[in-house]
């Protein structure tokens, strides 16, 4: 159960093999087979082994659901539209309807 993307930066975390450990942020792509396990599987998951940051990326829907988990607030929803800002890298900014062009 790997995600779309992650970020890991820390660079003892990472080896030959990829991560060990868990990322800081992580991003996973909404597709018909992986709705049900990125919405109600993964997210759980991912807060409850110290992801920092998880955004779910929908087509279908147009939009994203930020959590920022070391915040511990209420998840966001952003259009595709909308540019968000990344809770935990100061700067970070992304605009998906930007990326799908």
């Amino acid at each position: 159960m790997e995600p779309d993307i992650s970020v890991i930066c820390d660079k003892d975390k990472l080896n030959d093999r990829g991560c060990v450990g868990v990322p800081d942020f992580v991003i996973e792509v909404v597709s018909k087979s992986s709705r049900k396990m990125d919405y109600t599987t993964k997210n759980p998951l991912y807060s409850d082994v110290g992801v920092r940051e998880y955004w779910i990326v929908d087509p279908e829907k147009e939009r994203t659901t930020i959590y920022y988990y070391e915040q511990d607030e209420a998840p966001m929803i952003s259009l595709f539209i909308q540019t968000i800002q990344s809770g935990i890298y100061e700067g970070l900014e992304i605009n998906i309807s930007e990326l799908l062009k």
